[in-house]
């Protein structure tokens, strides 16, 4: 694994992968990126911070519907969203260690050849609602039915963009049950591997 200096989270919403890459960057010594992507992006995009915080890893009915009216001579905001992303990420695994949370980065950088372990987080439903709670970012939603949302429209970016079924087994080189095996065991797995 010595080669290897790069490693993507995907994750189930409110199952950890900011606490987790957080902790695993302070042990590593390498930055960690989530919505930093925000910034980076809109200067590789021309899209406004505002607009790329809106599509996020949500694949909005925007994209279907623009799709369906013009499937091949049009690329939505999304898709261009998506496309910038991608090239910042692709850029910054040139430069430097980094852990990257979501994007569709461990299917970026297999297909590019860029080696990095990739690993995936999940919990069951009442470890996740009660971390959700905490987060505060439901509104006035109804809190299960936000994180079912928030999960239906992360696997639906991963289809379109990675072309894979969310959470699929094949696309990682570790799952980790969070809610058994605890973030910071999920850090030790991990940093253990990378040392």
């Amino acid at each position: 694994m010595s080669e290897i200096k790069v490693i993507t989270i995907s994750r189930q919403y409110a199952a950890g992968g900011r606490s987790v890459a957080r902790e695993l960057s302070e042990q590593l010594g390498i930055p960690w990126y989530d919505r930093d992507f925000v910034k980076k992006t809109a200067q590789a995009s021309g899209y406004s911070e505002e607009d790329i915080r809106r599509e996020g890893e949500d694949a909005g009915s925007s994209h279907w519907l623009t799709n369906l009216i013009s499937p091949m001579s049009y690329e939505s905001s999304s898709d261009a969203i998506y496309n910038a992303q991608k090239g910042v990420i692709l850029d910054m695994v040139q430069k430097e260690s980094c852990i990257i949370i979501g994007r569709c980065s461990n299917v970026i950088l297999k297909e590019a050849g860029i080696p990095c372990l990739s690993v995936f987080l999940y919990a069951d439903l009442d470890h996740r609602l009660k971390r959700a709670e905490e987060l505060h970012e439901n509104g006035s939603m109804d809190l299960r039915r936000f994180v079912e949302r928030r999960d239906s429209r992360r696997a639906a970016y991963y289809r379109i963009y990675a072309g894979h079924e969310f959470g699929d087994y094949h696309d990682y080189h570790l799952s980790l049950d969070t809610g058994k095996i605890g973030y910071h065991g999920c850090v030790e797995l991990i940093a253990g591997l990378m040392r």
